[in-house]
């Protein structure tokens, strides 16, 4: 299978630079192998990357790629995509990157409805730049800013990204990994803001530092607290405290921006040709 995804990676810019145990690769690989099974045109095809461990994926990517700053990955994105809207515009960030400093641009990327797919890498913590705690950071957990433990509540990304307006919503995680190449599968053919959560680990900065061990024991714990949304139904607020709901989480039908933003183009300038035609027949 690896030698199928070579096409789609610069092999120039490897060895990576991603810490052993480190979940990204994993998620790395899901979204080329759903690129694969769409068989999307790499000559049409944007990656943006923020700032930060996941965002560096762009670098190793052989498509259009655009490795941005901190928190503007969705702003760069979105000019992309109104600028030429026939493009497939995949956006890589990470927790920190895309919640925090980035926090508006993913609220209001997704209140627009602007066909992009986010795929955030939550690894729980900002992995590249001292091990600080970031919005999604479980409380209690520990970081660099918080060596007792967090008590700030995080933001559920995805329940913040059904709520602000996009119009698909999945979170896999790097164990379940034909579930996690699937969600991005459905969220690159939904026609408007789709976000795909990727729970991911990072064993140096996070797991270390709360007592998590290494990379295998950081996916074993995925498989242990991961519950699938169709179970999830079934269990009480209390058999689901601490645990990980995956799956499809919410989809509806709404209108895309670029289609609205092109159709109010055309409005304005019938409009406009209207009333010149007017002031022709009057003069």
């Amino acid at each position: 299978m690896m030698e199928e995804l070579e096409r789609y990676l610069r092999m120039d810019r490897f060895p990576h630079m991603w810490c052993p145990g480190c979940g990204n690769g994993i998620v790395l690989g899901c979204m080329l192998r759903a690129i694969k099974k769409l068989d999307l045109d790499q000559d049409r095809t944007v990656i943006v990357g923020g700032i930060g461990c996941s965002s560096r994926a762009v670098g190793y990517l052989d498509f259009n790629t655009l490795h941005t700053t901190h928190g503007r990955a969705l702003a760069y994105a979105t000019g992309i995509k109104l600028a030429r809207p026939e493009l497939n515009v995949i956006v890589v960030s990470g927790d920190g990157d895309s919640t925090a400093i980035g926090g508006n641009h993913f609220i209001h990327a997704a209140r627009r409805n602007i066909d992009l797919t986010l795929v955030l890498f939550n690894n729980s913590i900002y992995g590249m730049t001292g091990g600080q705690y970031s919005p999604l950071t479980p409380v209690g957990k520990k970081a660099t800013t918080a060596p007792y433990g967090t008590i700030e509540p995080g933001f559920d990304a995805s329940e913040l990204a059904r709520a602000a307006g996009a119009t698909f919503v999945g979170r896999g995680t790097t164990y379940h990994t034909e579930l996690l190449a699937n969600l991005i599968v459905e969220g690159i053919q939904n026609k408007g803001f789709s976000l795909v959560e990727a729970i991911t680990a990072c064993p140096t900065a996070f797991g270390r530092r709360n007592k998590m061990k290494g990379g295998t024991e950081m996916l074993l714990w995925q498989k242990e607290n991961a519950v699938h949304i169709n179970r999830a139904g079934r269990l009480s607020p209390e058999e689901l405290d601490g645990k990980i709901v995956i799956g499809e989480l919410h989809r509806r039908e709404a209108p895309e921006y670029t289609e609205l933003y092109d159709k109010l183009i055309l409005n304005v300038q019938q409009e406009t040709q209207s009333a010149s035609i007017k002031t022709m027949k009057v003069e």
